[in-house]
């Protein structure tokens, strides 16, 4: 089984792909709550840079053991790269707010993915879209405004940043699923764990030698590269290398083995898992007018999924 997790597949298997899925899912909200959790005592470059390199460090030791270093090395190094990229954009745009944001309000962010998936379906593709796709839009736009609350006197730009996370999400899943589908979810991961890496040497050096502070901008956690950390955190850190690993190897094996659309629904238990551990690691639920928005846009995704599974059908 192990074998068949780490190794590319050629064929479709819903079981495998729902078992990585939620496995996937499950762990790296749970990382996410941990990032948030001491996102005060670190900073996202330096969070990055330490994350990555044991994430590299990790793979590496997979392959050794084994025997198979083929398995860091992608077939097609363009798109995987593009791929990367896609998710480097995603987390810096996730969790550059985490200070602020609560848990919730970052995973309805992220999870407006479909929506975008759709837009970017109609625009690269052509593809006509109908009366129910368009009230999904308009639900889950409607859902993202009760998110962020926009009528709130402390609203601030910053607020919009889980949604421009779901949009490099959506990026990220057309990428594996159109163009890397016959990589190794190692390989994928290795690609993402050398560019989160190299972010994360940029951001340390930009913010620690050339930026100059702005007393008006406080997100600390990004305008800073390098701060003192102790071994707490440093253990922190390197756990969420290790839940980063296999969260990331499960979604890639998820994706590669189901077609999106019926991974779709499924994939929403993260914000049943988010609003569990902002709960039990900080003892905050969301608030209603959240609770609102959030089944607003789950259920947006929801009906792009069945339409997308319909107009599927009719294709065949």
């Amino acid at each position: 089984m192990l074998m068949k997790f780490l190794y590319k597949t050629s064929k479709d298997s819903n079981f495998l792909s729902l078992t990585s899925l939620l496995i996937g899912i499950l762990i790296l909200s749970y990382q996410d709550a941990l990032i948030k959790f001491i996102a005060n005592d670190t900073t996202f470059w330096q969070l990055q840079f330490i994350r990555s390199f044991f994430n590299i460090m990790f793979l590496y030791i997979i392959v050794i053991l084994f025997q198979n270093k083929s398995l860091l090395i992608p077939e097609n190094w363009l798109p995987v790269t593009i791929r990367g990229t896609m998710m480097v954009l995603c987390m810096f745009c996730f969790f550059s707010a985490s200070p602020i944001l609560s848990l919730s309000q970052m995973a309805a962010g992220l999870y407006t993915f479909p929506i975008f998936v759709t837009i970017l379906s109609i625009v690269i593709t052509k593809e006509m879209v109908g009366k129910y796709r368009l009230v999904a839009l308009a639900m889950g736009f409607i859902g993202s405004i009760f998110i962020l609350q926009l009528w709130k006197e402390n609203f601030d730009l910053y607020q919009l940043l889980p949604i421009l996370a779901g949009f490099f999400y959506a990026c990220n899943i057309i990428m594996i699923r159109k163009y890397c589908r016959n990589e190794s979810p190692v390989a994928l991961t290795f690609v993402v764990g050398i560019l989160f890496f190299i972010s994360g040497i940029i951001g340390i050096i930009f913010f620690e030698f050339i930026f100059e502070y702005d007393q008006n901008f406080t997100i600390d956690f990004i305008t800073n590269g390098w701060v003192d950390l102790t071994m707490i955190i440093f253990l922190f850190i390197v756990t969420c290398s290790l839940l980063n690993i296999i969260g990331n190897l499960a979604l890639a094996k998820a994706y590669q083995n189901a077609e999106s659309s019926w991974l779709a629904p499924l994939d929403y238990f993260y914000l049943v898992f988010a609003c569990l551990w902002s709960k039990l690691v900080f003892d905050v639920w969301p608030e209603n007018i959240e609770f609102a928005g959030i089944f607003l846009i789950v259920t947006s995704g929801l009906i792009i999924t069945y339409r997308e599974k319909v107009n599927n059908k009719n294709l065949q």
